[in-house]
């Protein structure tokens, strides 16, 4: 109960007057204890939730999921957008209605989370084909002026400085021939080498910077002073593409490919150096500079 009053800032001391709050209205926001509500563990087979910061549940949850396998099932369909770094609130907006704090009443999440949620991640969403589900329909959650659970995030922040997750899986290529890899040089606007570091391993949005100096193969259009912004300007907004390239790893040199668009960078290509990788090496020594300038 502590560990969850601290991680939700609108917990605190309001917890104990849940109890007299219920909703009338129908659907999940009106949706209250039934007499066959009951707490449970939240299972370590639950990846969404488990260690969220609680360590019990209520059965029925705010989707109306009745077992815990349901709620097992349905919830880690969630996983991948999850991966996706959408929003950094996520985890705890979907995780208030799976894995509902288990007090005397049931706490929803705010509106404005939801919102906020929805903004960010329905994009990623849309570029596979799924819409945002009218069972997360934003309406029905509460006003914040109400008890809820709010954002995590400073809503202070800049909006702009909110990673936004990329529709693009920015996969590492592999570098099958030193032709291959020439042909992709010259296909992109820009081709950069850079060192890449993860600035922060405990954040559910990940954060990265890049060395002040890196070699700059092909400029295109852009002004050579103008790279270096414009990359850490993709670092911060693209989250989940730096991260799938980075797979995982602390720090990397990774030599990328891509285009210019209005006043952002697109990565299409990223490739690893290192020095087994001789098609790559010998693609860099071969590129034409003279063509660069």
């Amino acid at each position: 109960m502590e560990a969850a009053k601290r991680r939700f800032p609108k917990l605190g001391l309001l917890v104990r007057l849940l109890c007299l709050l219920a909703w009338g209205s129908p659907g999940v926001y009106g949706y209250f204890l039934r007499s066959s509500s009951r707490c449970i563990l939240i299972p370590r087979s639950m990846a969404l939730c488990y260690d969220i910061g609680y360590s019990e549940m209520r059965i029925p949850n705010l989707l109306e999921h009745d077992t815990t396998a349901e709620v097992i099932q349905q919830s880690s369909s969630w996983l991948p957008l999850l991966a996706r770094e959408c929003h950094p609130d996520a985890r705890i907006f979907l995780c208030s209605l799976f894995a509902p704090i288990c007090l005397d009443s049931l706490i929803y999440p705010c509106r404005s989370l939801c919102e906020a949620v929805r903004s960010s991640c329905a994009p990623i969403m849309a570029c596979y084909g799924y819409p945002w589900p009218e069972i997360l329909n934003c309406n029905k959650f509460p006003a914040d002026h109400n008890l809820c659970i709010s954002a995590i995030t400073d809503g202070t922040a800049s909006s702009s400085r909110m990673p936004r997750a990329s529709c693009r899986d920015c996969e590492p290529e592999e570098a099958s021939t030193t032709k291959e890899i020439l042909e992709n040089f010259c296909a992109n606007d820009f081709t950069v080498k850079i060192r890449i570091s993860r600035k922060n391993t405990t954040s559910t949005v990940s954060a990265f910077d890049m060395d002040s100096k890196l070699e700059v193969l092909k400029h295109g259009p852009l002004l050579r002073a103008e790279i270096h912004p414009r990359l850490q300007n993709w670092l911060a907004l693209d989250a989940t593409c730096v991260h799938n390239i980075m797979r995982a790893t602390h720090t990397g040199v990774y030599v990328v490919s891509g285009e210019v668009q209005s006043d952002k960078l697109v990565v299409n290509k990223a490739y690893a150096w290192h020095k087994k990788n001789r098609n790559l090496l010998l693609a860099v020594r071969r590129f034409p500079k003279s063509l660069l300038h």
